[in-house]
């Protein structure tokens, strides 16, 4: 017997789309450090705050690429959330922070939290989530090639 619904699907519906879970158990060599997998526009990544997050992606040209947040289940704010974008070889970085306030707002009135970087490097790239609230998570990045930034 199948069951079919109709509507709009829960925010975690919606904010998943069709990626697919990525178990993050590998070990891939990004910079100076292991991750433990690439995350792509097929696939999300799950955890739990506090603690830090590293995953890497791959540019094939310069890009502004988006971490999104999902938050689920939070018992504290804690006092900052830091996402770090390196660039390839962790040669630099741009680095983004909210306050503990500002992430569970976000995430209260919009849905999620997203925050967005350009990067220019072209290769693997090492992002860093570090937090100290307290809240499970779904982390999902997008892509988006620059020349493509203006046509949309």
């Amino acid at each position: 017997m199948a069951v079919l619904t109709s509507g709009c699907g829960s925010v975690r519906d919606q904010f998943i789309g069709t990626r697919i879970a990525d178990e993050c158990n590998g070990s891939w060599n990004v910079c100076a450090t292991t991750v433990g997998c690439f995350v792509g526009d097929r696939s999300y990544v799950e955890g739990r705050f506090p603690g830090t997050n590293k995953v890497g992606i791959q540019l094939f040209e310069p890009s502004e690429v988006t971490v999104s947040l999902l938050l689920e289940e939070t018992a504290g704010a804690g006092e900052a959330t830091v996402m770090n974008f390196f660039e390839e070889s962790c040669g630099s970085r741009v680095r983004v922070e909210l306050t503990g306030r500002a992430l569970v707002g976000e995430n209260e009135k919009a849905g999620y939290v997203f925050r967005s970087a350009e990067l220019s490097g072209v290769g693997d790239h090492l992002i860093e989530v570090e937090s100290d609230s307290r809240t499970r998570y779904l982390m999902k990045i997008d892509v988006l090639p620059l020349r493509l930034r203006d046509v949309q």
